[in-house]
């Protein structure tokens, strides 16, 4: 419903990711009242969270303030809360405590991690969606060489050297590349009693070939470029069970201990709360103006939506840039209906693809841009230059870059700080036994 000439259009914004923000900065200048709220005070560079898992880059590096980006918004109020229901007929939105009423909602609320009805694996396969998400995955990474370093026990030394991470995607392959990048070119001088270069990474799929949404070309050329790095592919296999010293692939028990999860994502709880359809991962279907059926003030965008093309039929792929294109033409509907106090055709949203990339190490990336597939150090040039842009400010673009750039040349990853109470386990320690001495 729109408000009236003498009263602002509430503009409720739920998520600060790439399509809420954009709703955000769409609307700076038009004649309503924006109130976005997020979880977190943070917008965060999903794409380069495997380097900050694998100590690339630090945290802060793809992290901006929600409050800084809008910040020069007069008309945008940022909140730091979680929503957890929508009342889709009294327009209003529930956090904890309290209610909002808007004029519209805009659902920008992302996906989560799934592991496909079996949540028991979470506790030894944590995913990668969230900053803590990279830092546990950090964590357990560079602990696992500490641990090894004074291990004698061989079995519980190589169970603590062998890395497996489930799913072939873009982040399983970014993940698995930038481990074993980390075991065989950064930490092969630091340790004295382990071969760091004989660590074992391990990427298993259940599809038939890598980067199953990106052109074939694409996934053939990421086995062979991870396989020639000294990573082991193992496709068409569905892993059965996860336990804390080991995996269970099909029918083989694999010693590991760490495994990683990057094998599928799903709705959020919010959007489970909606009584609207939604397709096999519980994205919201939503129709041609991104808007759910019955309800033209509620639009769903980004990960969160279910969008199909208008020529293929497949919806549009959960990523950055479909999110930003939804953000603008959502501020591009809502600017001219409260600016005409009048609700016109609104049209259809068409997505534009602009490519797809995955970077398989140093000096090493994928890009397909209109048809054609770009590989190695120019395909990595791509990729940097891409990721750049879709950093937020200047300040980190350049940090960004100065990293890559010292990393590329002398092999360096310093973000490798192990926080927090590190209790390590090891089964038999290198040094002189206790008991020894006791005698």
């Amino acid at each position: 419903m729109i408000s009236q000439a003498n009263k602002k259009s509430e503009v409720f914004i739920i998520g600060g990711g790439f399509g809420g923000l954009e709703v955000a900065k769409g609307l700076k200048n038009a004649p309503v009242r924006v109130f976005l709220a997020d979880r977190r005070n943070y917008h965060l560079f999903q794409p380069l969270l495997y380097q900050v898992a694998t100590s690339v880059l630090s945290g802060e590096k793809i992290a901006s303030p929600i409050r800084k980006i809008l910040g020069s918004q007069q008309n945008t109020t940022v909140a730091l809360a979680e929503i957890i229901g929508i009342d889709l007929e009294r327009q209003i939105v529930f956090g904890e405590r309290a209610g909002r009423h808007y004029d519209y909602l805009v659902i920008a609320s992302g996906l989560e991690q799934s592991y496909f009805g079996h949540d028991e694996f979470r506790a030894n396969a944590p995913g990668l969606k969230t900053l803590d998400d990279a830092f546990e995955i950090r964590r357990r990474v560079l602990v696992a060489f500490e641990e090894a370093e004074f291990e004698v026990d061989e079995p519980s030394r190589r169970g603590k050297l062998t890395f497996v991470i489930v799913g072939g995607g873009p982040t399983g392959v970014e993940l698995a590349g930038s481990i074993i990048e980390t075991a065989t070119r950064t930490l092969p001088n630091e340790f004295r009693h382990i071969d760091t270069k004989t660590a074992r990474v391990i990427l298993v799929d259940r599809g038939d070939r890598l980067l199953g949404g990106m052109p074939p070309e694409m996934g053939r050329r990421a086995q062979a470029d991870l396989e020639a790095m000294g990573v082991e592919i193992w496709l068409n296999r569905s892993v059965t069970s996860v336990q804390e010293d080991g995996v269970m692939i099909e029918e083989e028990y694999v010693p590991a201990e760490n495994v990683f999860w990057a094998a599928g994502v799903q709705g959020t709880a919010l959007a489970g709360t909606l009584q609207v359809e939604k397709d096999h991962m519980g994205r919201v279907k939503v129709g041609p103006d991104l808007t759910i059926p019955g309800h033209p003030e509620v639009f769903v965008i980004g990960d969160a939506a279910h969008v199909a093309e208008p020529e293929s039929g497949n919806p549009v792929p959960a990523v950055a840039q479909g999110a930003i294109q939804m953000g603008r033409f959502v501020a591009d509907v809502i600017r001219k209906e409260v600016e005409r106090d009048i609700r016109n055709e609104r049209g259809a949203f068409q997505y534009k693809d602009k490519g797809s990339m995955a970077t398989i190490g140093r000096g090493r990336a994928l890009a397909s841009i209109n048809m054609r597939t770009f590989s190695g150090f120019l395909g990595w040039l791509m990729w940097g230059v891409v990721h750049i842009m879709f950093l937020v400010g200047f300040r980190s673009k350049m940090v960004v870059m100065m990293d890559w750039v010292w990393n590329y040349l002398v092999n360096e990853r310093g973000a490798r700080t192990i926080t927090g109470d590190p209790k390590l386990k090891v089964k038999e320690v290198r040094g002189i036994n206790m008991a020894d001495l006791e005698d």
